[in-house]
């Protein structure tokens, strides 16, 4: 990905920032919180994560924390995000939990740290010139899971054109996926234009 193409993900954001001052889902990117909810759900199907420890890759206000904090006990949680205001505000809002830290940080040219589990809520989703650039960035957080890496995708057959985002073919993500690990899954129907992948360390 380009320094262009970040700059145009920050613009998108600060842009959505300013116009959706009031609704922090929108913000984001989501079109609702219902919509956020249900990619929470499943990702958070790659395994128990009490006692844990998580690396939210595009943590955004850190909302996936919150979540989690209602399901799961004694794990470990760091949130990374390019962008400042979103870590500005979700020091705000979950900063001073036990074992929660949030760091700004673009994790494409960044060293990740080797944690048991790696999530990624949206990041795979913004357009770029170089398709290639989304395996990469799959390996690089795969390579830093000790147990397992769990993160979502646009459905290009379902998704429309979009100006800064884009959609993916799931078959061929799975398979380049396999490819890393054959413990790999696949999860549908939570959302008519999204898809969910599980990568399990291969044993």
């Amino acid at each position: 990905m380009t320094l262009f193409e970040k700059a145009t993900i920050i613009h998108y954001h600060r842009r959505r920032i300013g116009e959706f001052a009031n609704d922090a889902i929108r913000a984001l990117g989501w079109p609702n919180e219902e919509s956020q909810l249900r990619r929470f759900a499943a990702l958070s199907q790659v395994a128990d994560l009490n006692y844990s420890s998580l690396l939210d890759i595009g943590c955004g206000y850190g909302d996936l924390k919150g979540y989690l904090d209602q399901r799961f006990h004694g794990f470990r949680y760091v949130g990374v995000d390019h962008m400042p205001e979103f870590i500005a505000e979700a020091r705000c809002l979950y900063g001073q939990r036990p074992n929660c830290y949030f760091c700004q940080a673009d994790f494409t040219v960044q060293s990740l740290p080797r944690t048991d589990y790696i999530v990624a809520s949206g990041v795979l989703s913004y357009r770029s010139n170089d398709r290639d650039c989304y395996y990469e960035m799959i390996k690089t957080m795969y390579d830093a899971a000790e147990k397992a890496l769990a993160f979502n995708m646009l459905d290009a057959a379902k998704f429309p054109h979009h100006e800064f985002l884009t959609g993916h073919d799931a078959e061929k993500v799975m398979a380049f996926c396999k490819s890393l690990s054959p413990e790999s899954r696949l999860v549908r129907g939570y959302l008519e234009d999204d898809f969910t992948v599980l990568i399990y360390r291969a044993r």
